[in-house]
Parts: structure tokens; C-alpha cells; sequence
């Protein structure tokens, strides 16, 4: 093979060594054995192609491999986090002026966990800090963390937090209605589903003519004003519906 031809091959490999690597850390459980054995084999193959040099292009081919798999690596940690928040929301089918049915609708709002992994809950807070230029995690760090949260997913096979907020949720509602209250919970979740803004829609859709944002956290801070704006978003008081935080 050529000189002209190896440096051709090394740059690309090597990008995409990098870029496979931010996979490998990031992805699925059931996507991971594939995204390493393509990191493996990407590396491999720069490594191959580089050892083709001798002397000085040796130490030259190097550095620019090095180079490429930090771009590479970089490139997609800012692709990993730029990712979008998918979560569902419900589409608004409230009218204005449509009283409801009487009913107040509770959302109880807290952190919550994914059931499975799914970094979208640190995304958006690595995004919020950002945003408020708090200090949080390094930007290259970042995938080696989401790699570390998912470690700790498969050490315990699933987390039961959000399990337990739901039923806490269904026990409050219990209690409320028992006391004559025409009450209706809504759990929702920074972390996981459904969101916040999805609680006070689907509660505006089944007929609330008030909603009450009940924030169930040890502490404010500048990650809950995130699912609060959220929920403002909604507009309540554009359809007649008064909304208060507790």
C-alpha cells in the first residue's frame, strides 16, 4: 500500500474509531456488544494502517490518529447530547372557554429514574447547567459518566423508583377522594415518563378545571425550574384554568 493510500485510510478509521468509541459508552444494553466489537475493529485497522509507516512518518501518523479519533470522539459526545428530549406529550384537545368537569387535577412532580437506562434526565440536566454555566461533569467526561449510570442499570438489572412514586401517587389520590375531595392524581417525572408538561395535558383533556403542581424534591434547584417551565409552557390560564405550585 501506498504512503498517499495509508494516510487516506488513517484519518477516517481513526475519526471513526473515536466516534464508535462515544457509542459504544452511551448506547443501550442491547446495543453495546455491537458498538464495541465495531470500536475494536476501527481501532485495529487505524492501528494496522499506522504501523505501515516507518521512522518519522511513523510518529507523524501517531499524532494525526490520535487527532482524528479526538475529533471523532468529540464530535459525537456534542451529537450524544445534543440529543432532543423524545418523550411523549399528548396532544391539547381542550378547548378555551370549556369549563371542565369540576374535578382538580394534582400532578405530582418529581425526579424519578428510568425503569431501564436512558440518559435523556442528564442530558437535560447537563444542557440546564450549561445553560446557568454551573460547572457539572466536563464535556469530554460526559460519555464515561452516562457510561458509569448505565453500569449501575445493569449492576441492579431495573429501578423501581419511578414504580414507587406511581403508587405513592395512587395512595394520595385514595386518601383525598375518601375525604370528599373530587380529586385526580397525576404522577409525572423529570427523568422519565410521562414529563411534566404530558401530566398537565392529558389533566386539561380529561376535564380538570384546576390544576395544582404538587413538587415533590429534597431541594429547588435550577434542574426542577427546568420542569416547571415546561409546564407553564402549557398555558393553563389560556383555556380559563387556574394553575398553582405548591
Amino acid at each position: 500500500m501506498s504512503s498517499l493510500a495509508r494516510w487516506i485510510l488513517l484519518v477516517p478509521l481513526a475519526a471513526a474509531a473515536g466516534w464508535s468509541a462515544v457509542w459504544y459508552l452511551t448506547t443501550s444494553p442491547v446495543s453495546m456488544a455491537r458498538a464495541l466489537t465495531a470500536t475494536l475493529v476501527l481501532a485495529f485497522a487505524a492501528v494496522g494502517v499506522a504501523s505501515g509507516f516507518r521512522g518519522r512518518p511513523l510518529a507523524a501518523a501517531v499524532v494525526v490518529a490520535l487527532v482524528a479519533a479526538s475529533a471523532g470522539y468529540l464530535g459525537n459526545t456534542a451529537v450524544v447530547l445534543g440529543r432532543e428530549d423524545d418523550r411523549e406529550v399528548p396532544t391539547l384537545t381542550r378547548q378555551p372557554g370549556d369549563p371542565g368537569d369540576g374535578h382538580t387535577a394534582v400532578v405530582y412532580f418529581t425526579h424519578g429514574e428510568p425503569e431501564t437506562y436512558d440518559p435523556i434526565g442528564w442530558l437535560n440536566q447537563f444542557r440546564e447547567f450549561d445553560e446557568q454555566g454551573i460547572a457539572f461533569v466536563p464535556f469530554p467526561v460526559r460519555p464515561l459518566f452516562l457510561h458509569a449510570l448505565r453500569d449501575a442499570y445493569l449492576e441492579v438489572g431495573s429501578s423501581q423508583h419511578g414504580r414507587r412514586h406511581v403508587d405513592m401517587a395512587a395512595d394520595l389520590e385514595d386518601t383525598l377522594r375518601a375525604a370528599g375531595h373530587d380529586v385526580r392524581v397525576y404522577p409525572s417525572f423529570l427523568d422519565a415518563d410521562p414529563r411534566p408538561d404530558a401530566a398537565v395535558v392529558r389533566a386539561l383533556n380529561e376535564g380538570a378545571s384546576q390544576v395544582v403542581v404538587a413538587e415533590v424534591f429534597v431541594s429547588i434547584s435550577n434542574h426542577t425550574a427546568e420542569g416547571e417551565h415546561l409546564i407553564r409552557e402549557v398555558d393553563t390560564e389560556s383555556l380559563g384554568v387556574p394553575l398553582t405550585f405548591t
